[in-house]
Protein backbone atom coordinates (compact mmCIF):
# COMPACT_ATOMS: atom_id res chain seq x y z
CA UNK A 1 0.00 0.00 0.00
CA UNK A 2 1.21 3.13 -0.68
CA UNK A 3 1.13 6.23 1.90
CA UNK A 4 1.68 9.83 1.72
CA UNK A 5 2.67 12.23 4.29
CA UNK A 6 1.82 16.07 4.39
CA UNK A 7 4.81 17.86 6.02
CA UNK A 8 3.40 21.35 7.48
CA UNK A 9 1.83 21.19 10.64
CA UNK A 10 1.85 16.71 9.98
CA UNK A 11 4.99 15.90 10.30
CA UNK A 12 6.79 19.14 11.11
CA UNK A 13 5.18 20.62 14.26
CA UNK A 14 5.89 24.45 14.86
CA UNK A 15 3.59 24.98 17.55
CA UNK A 16 4.42 26.09 21.18
CA UNK A 17 4.88 23.06 22.88
CA UNK A 18 4.85 20.62 20.52
CA UNK A 19 7.13 17.47 21.19
CA UNK A 20 10.21 17.21 18.36
CA UNK A 21 12.00 14.03 17.69
CA UNK A 22 15.77 14.24 18.56
CA UNK A 23 18.64 15.08 15.49
CA UNK A 24 20.07 12.28 15.10
CA UNK A 25 22.85 13.82 12.46
CA UNK A 26 23.84 17.10 13.40
CA UNK A 27 25.10 18.48 9.80
CA UNK A 28 21.50 17.19 7.85
CA UNK A 29 19.38 19.06 10.61
CA UNK A 30 21.06 22.21 10.24
CA UNK A 31 20.18 22.08 6.28
CA UNK A 32 16.62 22.34 7.76
CA UNK A 33 16.94 24.86 10.81
CA UNK A 34 13.79 25.42 12.20
CA UNK A 35 11.80 22.43 10.86
CA UNK A 36 11.16 20.19 13.99
CA UNK A 37 9.89 16.51 12.72
CA UNK A 38 7.13 15.98 15.73
CA UNK A 39 7.50 13.11 18.09
CA UNK A 40 6.03 9.78 16.98
CA UNK A 41 6.77 10.26 13.77
CA UNK A 42 10.33 8.25 13.53
CA UNK A 43 8.55 4.92 15.08
CA UNK A 44 5.27 5.23 12.91
CA UNK A 45 7.21 5.72 9.63
CA UNK A 46 10.03 2.93 10.13
CA UNK A 47 6.71 0.59 11.56
CA UNK A 48 4.98 1.46 7.94
CA UNK A 49 8.06 1.23 5.95
CA UNK A 50 8.27 -2.28 6.98
CA UNK A 51 5.13 -3.39 5.07
CA UNK A 52 4.28 -0.02 2.76
CA UNK A 53 5.70 2.40 0.70
CA UNK A 54 6.17 5.70 1.93
CA UNK A 55 5.26 9.34 0.31
CA UNK A 56 5.66 12.65 0.80
CA UNK A 57 2.94 14.83 -0.61
CA UNK A 58 3.25 18.72 -0.19
CA UNK A 59 2.23 21.74 -1.31
CA UNK A 60 5.45 23.59 -0.54
CA UNK A 61 8.52 24.16 -2.82
CA UNK A 62 10.91 22.19 -0.88
CA UNK A 63 13.25 20.20 -3.33
CA UNK A 64 12.54 16.54 -3.18
CA UNK A 65 15.66 15.61 -2.58
CA UNK A 66 16.24 17.79 -0.11
CA UNK A 67 12.79 16.05 1.60
CA UNK A 68 13.96 12.98 1.40
CA UNK A 69 17.55 13.85 2.41
CA UNK A 70 16.28 15.37 5.77
CA UNK A 71 13.92 12.22 6.79
CA UNK A 72 16.81 10.22 5.80
CA UNK A 73 18.60 12.01 8.67
CA UNK A 74 16.04 10.86 10.99
CA UNK A 75 16.53 6.94 9.83
CA UNK A 76 12.99 7.26 7.49
CA UNK A 77 13.16 6.36 4.08
CA UNK A 78 10.53 7.43 1.29
CA UNK A 79 9.82 6.68 -2.10
CA UNK A 80 8.79 9.34 -3.86
CA UNK A 81 8.39 13.37 -3.07
CA UNK A 82 5.79 15.02 -4.93
CA UNK A 83 6.36 19.16 -3.85
CA UNK A 84 4.18 21.79 -5.53
CA UNK A 85 6.03 21.44 -8.69
CA UNK A 86 5.28 17.61 -9.62
CA UNK A 87 1.83 18.39 -8.44
CA UNK A 88 1.60 21.25 -10.93
CA UNK A 89 3.15 19.68 -13.57
CA UNK A 90 0.91 16.62 -13.50
CA UNK A 91 -2.38 19.02 -12.72
CA UNK A 92 -1.79 22.64 -13.54
CA UNK A 93 -2.76 25.09 -11.28
CA UNK A 94 -6.26 24.79 -10.76
CA UNK A 95 -8.17 22.27 -8.83
CA UNK A 96 -7.54 20.39 -6.31
CA UNK A 97 -4.87 21.31 -3.82
CA UNK A 98 -3.60 18.04 -3.43
CA UNK A 99 -4.86 14.79 -5.74
CA UNK A 100 -3.36 11.70 -3.78
CA UNK A 101 -5.49 9.19 -5.89
CA UNK A 102 -4.37 9.93 -9.39
CA UNK A 103 -0.76 9.34 -8.14
CA UNK A 104 -2.08 5.84 -6.61
CA UNK A 105 -1.83 6.56 -3.48
CA UNK A 106 -4.41 4.83 -0.99
CA UNK A 107 -4.15 6.73 2.06
CA UNK A 108 -2.94 10.30 2.62
CA UNK A 109 -1.96 11.83 5.71
CA UNK A 110 -2.05 15.90 6.24
CA UNK A 111 -3.45 18.18 8.74
CA UNK A 112 -6.07 20.22 6.26
CA UNK A 113 -9.62 19.81 6.57
CA UNK A 114 -9.30 20.94 3.19
CA UNK A 115 -7.64 18.68 1.98
CA UNK A 116 -9.93 16.32 3.13
CA UNK A 117 -12.76 17.96 1.27
CA UNK A 118 -11.41 17.79 -1.64
CA UNK A 119 -10.42 14.20 -1.52
CA UNK A 120 -13.85 13.11 0.20
CA UNK A 121 -15.59 10.95 -2.55
CA UNK A 122 -11.98 8.81 -2.33
CA UNK A 123 -12.49 8.88 1.51
CA UNK A 124 -8.54 9.07 1.43
CA UNK A 125 -7.53 11.40 3.52
CA UNK A 126 -6.49 10.90 7.23
CA UNK A 127 -6.66 14.36 8.82
CA UNK A 128 -4.43 14.42 12.19
CA UNK A 129 -4.38 18.21 13.88
CA UNK A 130 -1.25 19.43 14.77
CA UNK A 131 -1.66 19.14 18.76
CA UNK A 132 -2.94 15.61 18.98
CA UNK A 133 -0.70 13.61 20.99
CA UNK A 134 -2.39 10.33 19.84
CA UNK A 135 -2.03 11.29 15.81
CA UNK A 136 0.20 7.99 15.51
CA UNK A 137 -2.80 5.90 16.88
CA UNK A 138 -5.30 7.33 14.03
CA UNK A 139 -2.39 6.89 11.11
CA UNK A 140 -2.43 3.43 12.59
CA UNK A 141 -6.37 2.87 12.61
CA UNK A 142 -6.71 4.10 8.97
CA UNK A 143 -3.86 1.77 7.60
CA UNK A 144 -5.99 -1.05 9.15
CA UNK A 145 -8.90 0.81 7.41
CA UNK A 146 -7.67 0.75 3.81
CA UNK A 147 -5.95 -2.32 4.11
CA UNK A 148 -8.90 -4.10 5.40
CA UNK A 149 -10.77 -2.98 2.54
CA UNK A 150 -13.38 -0.57 4.20
CA UNK A 151 -13.00 2.87 3.13
CA UNK A 152 -11.62 5.20 6.36
CA UNK A 153 -14.68 6.73 8.54
CA UNK A 154 -15.62 10.89 8.46
CA UNK A 155 -13.19 11.95 11.20
CA UNK A 156 -15.52 12.35 14.23
CA UNK A 157 -14.23 15.53 15.36
CA UNK A 158 -15.21 17.32 11.90
CA UNK A 159 -15.93 21.36 11.67
CA UNK A 160 -19.36 22.05 11.08
CA UNK A 161 -18.56 24.20 8.04
CA UNK A 162 -17.35 21.21 6.13
CA UNK A 163 -20.04 18.93 7.31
Amino acid sequence: MRISFDLDDTLISYHPGARHEPARTGWLARLWPGEPLRRGAVALLTELAREHELWVYTTSHRHPRAVSWWLWGYGVRVRYVVNQARHERAFGRSGRSKNPAAFGIHLHVDDSWGVWLENRFERNVCVVLPGDENWADAVRAAVARVQSGAAPADPPDLPAEYR
